[in-house]
C-alpha cells in the first residue's frame, strides 16, 4: 500500500531541515577559526528535527520543545531499539539556547561541539533508517 503523500512531504520537510542542520554544523565547525558554540547549536537542531520528523512519521503529536530528552522518550515507545542513541544524544539539549543569547554559558571545547555533531548525525542516521526512502534528502 503506498505512502500518505501529505505524511510524507511533512516527514521529509523534518529530514531536510535535520540534514542543513547537520550541513551548517560541520562547515562551522570546520570554519577558521571554528565557531564552537555555534556548531553545537545546529547540532541540536539536527537532533531535535531528526527526533520530530520521526515522530511526525509516527502520528505521535509533541508539543514546541527543544528537550532532546522530552523528544526521545516517544520515540523510544515507538521504538525501543533507539533508546541508546536517543541517551547518548539528550545531554546536547543546552546548546539549543546558549548559542542564541548571552549570558553565563561556558562554550563548548572543539571537542565537546564536534562531540555534539557526531552524536547528531548518528541519531539522524538511526532515524533516517526507519523512515520510507521517500523521506530522505
Amino acid at each position: 500500500m503506498p505512502h500518505d503523500p501529505a505524511l510524507l512531504a511533512e516527514t521529509g520537510a523534518w529530514v531536510r531541515k535535520a540534514a542543513e542542520d547537520l550541513k551548517a554544523a560541520e562547515l562551522l565547525l570546520g570554519a577558521s577559526p571554528p565557531l564552537e558554540l555555534q556548531g553545537a547549536f545546529h547540532a541540536q537542531q539536527a537532533a531535535e528535527k531528526s527526533f520530530k520528523a520521526f515522530l511526525v512519521w509516527n502520528r505521535h503529536h509533541f508539543r514546541k520543545t527543544h528537550d532532546l530528552a522530552e523528544l526521545g522518550r516517544p520515540c523510544v515507545q515507538i521504538d525501543s531499539t533507539l533508546g541508546q542513541v536517543s541517551s547518548r544524544v539528550a545531554p546536547i539539549s543546552g546548546y539549543s539556547e546558549q548559542s542564541r543569547y548571552p549570558g553565563g554559558w561556558e562554550e563548548p571545547s572543539l571537542d565537546e561541539a564536534r562531540q555534539a555533531l557526531k552524536l547528531a548525525r548518528e541519531l539522524f542516521d538511526a532515524i533516517l533508517a526507519r523512515l520510507p526512502t521517500e523521506t530522505k534528502p
